[in-house]
């Protein structure tokens, strides 16, 4: 045997001896209660999380070496500790695996880049005139909540089926209680007017009603109670509202009618199917509550090389439930080694063998998931040919695997932002963007400053993990020597900066290009690059512009309270409610000012003496 692989296999044996000893003197100390064990190595770094209802078990499962797989079994090489913490149940142990490998990502653990809040519909029963709304977030008590649904799009759809056929209100308590007609939606038959009396509250709490039983997948019962609504208001000879009722009717049965029979039953379901390829995977997710399909939506897990699919869909499920309320029951399109583990931390049933329907649904997000993982797969190639090219055309010093992008927005030096995108081989990275407040530059219609500041602020926090292969700027070569002139104390090693400035006419696909010590040139008309540079770009335009308009609006309710100590956003709004104006509440008088609920006599005083100084 050569001597150099001799070395090696022996090095090798070592490490797998000495990964063994270590399992092994941990299984005596090991608990058989629920947990969490990481296994760590001889430099601290983390390298797995994971939950057991016996850690003791589990670990005596590793020290199995010959029936590893090659993944873990590299794994086992490199443990020199282990440290356990005891959950008091399957389901605390879950939260705390994943909240562990959210926090140390270990290079073998399989990764969710979950940043989904699924949206709900809400009902607030306890108003007199109740809404349908949107919502994401913490669910209180005493609400009814709908959902979820995999995507916005979802929501919108039954909203307007629901105003369609129940004018039910949607618009926002401080308009509804404003209000002195009825505004458009009432006029298409969309709303049912609560906001002007036009509808009783008793006939308003009707519409509620029905609306909670149409989402709750009563619409048998539904039908037939409208039905009989129809019949005797046409006993009572109102026809019109006779007619009103008839067309309630035809618009739930188009609904309900146009819906998959296969749907009907699953009252509470997900159903999970995943598909490999090529080393990537990807898993798609339906959501179907009450015999309606509330959407789809698909995970790209990461480091999942070696893996079996069973590993991975267990990963994802555990990860994914974290943070989404499960259903009644999970279907899924892989056989799970710890179903059972997962069935009692979530509270729910997983099945994998189906036959007839329920074969279809599973079959179907599978399909899905390959389609996705294509589209995936032929995005990232375009982005890497792209990618080469650009390194090529603009003379990068290697492939960029992270660009930023930055763009400022401003109305007339109003409300100034600056805005920064980070673009990589795998797509838009949008935890990584950045907002910047204009804060330091005294004329906000100066662009060159603002960049300066921004470019500045953002170079302030560089870090080798955050470091930029190329920093592109929306602007000209005046742009890009304000920038360079800025950050001349900063060590840019490494670091591309390019400037990109509009065409003739403004045309898109006729920018040029500006670089320190090149000639400005122009990429070829309707390239591939060029159409990918103009993406960036549009992407740092989108996004600067969204964060000025949301500075803009904030700053349109603005006002001189919010000068005052104190005076927050009830005491505010008390304020104008009671006094009808913001002139009025400079004029009120200090005895004035006290007859206001959240308004004490201190408080009081500091608002007559703001206004009369």
């Amino acid at each position: 045997m050569d001597k150099k692989i001799k070395r090696g296999y022996i090095g090798a044996m070592s490490d797998i001896k000495h990964g063994l000893e270590v399992l092994k003197q941990n299984v005596k100390i090991a608990s058989q209660k629920p947990g969490v064990y990481r296994m760590i190595d001889q430099n601290g770094v983390v390298l797995y999380v994971g939950k057991a209802k016996n850690i003791k078990k589990r670990i005596v499962w590793y020290t199995h070496f010959e029936k590893l797989p090659t993944r873990l079994k590299r794994m086992v090489a490199l443990v020199d500790k282990m440290e356990f913490i005891i959950a008091p149940s399957e389901a605390a142990a879950l939260l705390i695996e994943n909240e562990l490998i959210k926090r140390y990502a270990p290079k073998f653990n399989i990764l969710l880049k979950d940043d989904k809040s699924f949206p709900y519909l809400m009902i607030d029963e306890k108003e007199d005139f109740p809404k349908i709304q949107k919502y994401r977030g913490k669910k209180e008590k005493n609400v009814r909540y709908f959902g979820p649904f995999a995507n916005v799009l979802a929501v919108n759809n039954v909203v307007n089926l629901i105003q369609k056929v129940f004018g039910l209100r949607t618009c926002r308590d401080s308009v509804f209680a404003n209000r002195s007609r009825p505004c458009l939606l009432y006029q298409i038959k969309k709303c049912a007017g609560p906001c002007c009396d036009v509808i009783s509250k008793e006939k308003y709490r009707q519409i509620v009603d029905d609306v909670i039983a149409f989402l709750e997948g009563k619409d048998i019962k539904l039908k037939e109670k409208l039905s009989v609504e129809m019949q005797q208001a046409s006993d009572q000879l109102l026809f019109e509202e006779a007619l009103v009722l008839r067309d309630k009717i035809r618009a739930l049965s188009a609904i309900t009618g146009g819906a998959n029979v296969a749907y009907g039953k699953l009252k509470s379901v997900d159903v999970v199917g995943l598909y490999e390829k090529d080393g990537m995977v990807s898993i798609e997710i339906f959501l179907y509550r009450n015999g309606q399909n509330y959407g789809n939506a698909v995970y790209f897990p990461r480091q999942t090389d070696e893996a079996t699919k069973g590993e991975i869909l267990e990963a994802f499920l555990s990860e994914f439930y974290s943070t989404h309320l499960p259903p009644k029951e999970i279907y899924v399109s892989e056989e799970l080694e710890n179903k059972s583990f997962l069935e009692d931390a979530l509270q729910t049933k997983i099945l994998n063998a189906f036959k007839g329907d329920k074969a279809k649904l599973v079959q179907g997000a599978v399909l899905n998931a390959k389609a996705a993982l294509e589209r995936k797969l032929s995005e990232s190639a375009s982005i890497k040919e792209n990618l080469l090219e650009m390194k090529e055309v603009f003379s990068l010093s290697k492939i960029p695997n992270r660009i930023e992008i930055y763009d400022n927005s401003h109305n007339q030096g109003s409300y100034a932002v600056g805005a920064m995108v980070v673009a990589t081989p795998e797509g838009f990275d949008k935890k990584a963007y950045r907002k910047f407040n204009i804060k330091y530059t005294a004329n906000t219609n100066d662009d060159f400053a603002m960049m300066k500041e921004v470019l500045l602020r953002r170079f302030e926090h560089l870090t080798d993990e955050n470091r930029p292969d190329v920093v592109l700027l929306d602007g000209g070569e005046g742009q890009l020597h304000a920038v360079l002139e800025a950050l001349k104390n900063v060590d840019l090693t490494g670091i591309h900066i390019i400037a990109i400035s509009k065409g003739p006419d403004r045309n898109a696909g006729k920018e040029f290009y500006h670089q320190a010590g090149k000639e400005s040139f122009a990429l070829t008309y309707r390239s591939a690059l060029a159409f990918y540079m103009q993406t960036l770009r549009d992407e740092a335009h989108r996004f600067a512009i969204g964060t000025h308009r949301a500075k803009r609006a904030k700053g349109v309710f603005k006002s001189d309270l919010d000068e005052i100590e104190g005076i927050g956003a009830k005491r505010k709004k008390d304020l104008l409610l009671f006094f009808g104006s913001l002139e009025d509440v400079k004029n009120a008088t200090l005895e004035d000012l006290q007859k206001v609920n959240s308004i004490s006599k201190k408080t009081a005083e500091k608002i007559y003496k703001y206004f009369h100084k």
